[in-house]
This record gives structure tokens, sequence and C-alpha cells, in this order.
């Protein structure tokens, strides 16, 4: 029988409270997920490892610990820099590591990471980890999916609806510790308004609940944001390791000063290099 114990991680630094949850999900499987939560660096980033016999697992964990312990002091500019460095870092050494267990060994991992400064927001991203921004009643997706499924809608060769459930769903295009050389890493920034909150979560969460269910569960009140996605996806039998990190950007209390304004002015997240 499953384990459907939830631990919840809650931190709390600034403007910005955060709730981080990772699940192995219902199919007794290894989880190959992992988050930092740190917003006292106003740093937050989700990994779900892939591989497979534990390669999946490293994958991650390598990442997460890569970003765990950068030092605070660092401006945004200077944070941006050192995040992605050691994002190509730990692709390098899991490019390594992998050559070294044999020709065919993958060891890789998604990464979608948040950084926040203030009221502006950078996201950069590789696989088909997700972050969306939740401003008033409207749930808008920041990232797209580096994966063959996402390039087929993009080609116009199947529909969104037929993406649902297609027998490649699972196939990525981008990952830390993927062949290819540098590390692709896409980026967008956009600004925060009082009382938005971001979701980063790995796949299977987004391919387990509609977004519809995701913008609801977002909104709801307190801290519990992350743990009340994951126990859906764990009612709804999620088949894969899930894990998800709600940020809430300002007070409960200012968040509810105007929502139609609020809503009524979501960014534009340009991609930018």
């Amino acid at each position: 029988m499953a384990d459907t114990r939830i631990d919840q991680d809650v931190a709390r630094s600034g403007s910005f409270t955060s709730s981080a949850v990772t699940h192995a999900g219902t199919a007794n499987r290894l989880n190959e997920d992992g988050f930092v939560n740190r917003p006292d660096l106003g740093l937050w980033a989700v990994a779900d490892g892939a591989g497979g016999h534990e390669s999946g697992e490293v994958a991650s964990a390598e990442v997460v610990s890569s970003l765990q312990t950068i030092e605070p002091g660092l401006s945004a500019a200077e944070m941006l820099v050192e995040v992605r460095s050691r994002l190509e870092q730990a692709h390098s050494r899991l490019l390594e590591a992998a050559s070294q267990r044999g020709p065919d060994v993958l060891m890789a991992t998604t990464v979608v990471v948040l950084l926040a400064r203030d009221d502006h927001f950078a996201c950069l991203w590789a696989g088909d980890s997700r972050a969306y921004l939740l401003r008033g009643h409207s749930l808008t997706r920041i990232t797209r999916d580096h994966s063959l499924v996402q390039a087929l809608v993009e080609s116009g060769t199947i529909t969104e609806g037929e993406a649902i459930g297609h027998p490649h769903a699972n196939v990525i295009t981008r990952a830390v510790g993927a062949d290819g050389d540098p590390l692709e890493l896409e980026k967008r920034t956009g600004q925060l308004q009082v009382g938005d909150r971001l979701l980063l979560c790995t796949d299977g969460l987004c391919k387990t609940l509609p977004e519809e269910q995701l913008l609801e569960l977002l909104s709801g009140d307190g801290d519990s944001g992350a743990e009340r996605l994951v126990a859906a996806a764990l009612t709804a039998k999620v088949n894969d390791n899930v894990t998800a990190i709600t940020i809430s950007f300002g007070t409960d209390q200012a968040a509810a000063i105007d929502v139609t304004t609020v809503n009524a002015s979501i960014p534009t997240m340009p991609k930018d290099a």
C-alpha cells in the first residue's frame, strides 16, 4: 500500500511565504524529484530526475544540492549568473558520471528555477517541469514544455487536446545532464504584484490535475497550497512522483485589496536570451 503521508516545508522571508512538498506518488516507486525552498535567497527550484535505476534520483539531487548551497548576499544579477553557472557545472558533472557508468547510461533531470528580488522575478528551466502565475482569478503558465509532444503541438502536427495522454508524453527534449553541451536553459521574466502566487511543479502534478483544478487549489487560503495540490494528486492516483512549491508575494491582508485591478493586468513575460 502506498504511503500517502505528506510532509510540508514552509518558509518565510521578507515579502515571500512558500510551501514545498514532494511525494513518491501512489505507484510505490522511488522518488526521483527534489526541491529548493529558500525565500531568504529569493530562490526556489523543482527537479524531476530521469534515467532509471536510481540515476534520476542522483541527477535531481545533484541539481538541488548545487543550488541549495548558494551563499546569501548576492545582487539579483549576481544570483542569476550564479544559478546559471551552478546548473552548467551540474550538467557537466552528470555527463561525466554517466559516461563512467557506461555508453548508454542517462543521468539527467528537468529543472525549473524561480528567482525573485523585490517585485521582479526570473524563471529558468529545462524540460517539462512547470511554473505558473496566479493573479486574481487567472492562472498563467510561465514556462513551455521542452518535450516531443510540445514540439508536435507547436508544429501543428497534433492539437493541445491530442497532446493529453499522448504515448510520447514523457519524452523531453532538454534536461540537465542530457546529451548536448552547453546546457540550454530558457528564461522568462516578469513583475509581481501584491497577492500574486506562483507554482513550481513536476509533471506528476500538472499531468494529473487539470489547470482549472490547479487554479482552484492554488487560490485557497493559508500557507498549505503545496500540501493541497499534492494531496489532490494522490487522491487522483498519480502514478508518478509529484512535487509542488507554492510562493505567495505580499501579505494575505494586502492581497485582498483589489482582485479586479490585479486580475486586469497580468504581465507580459517575453522570452529572454
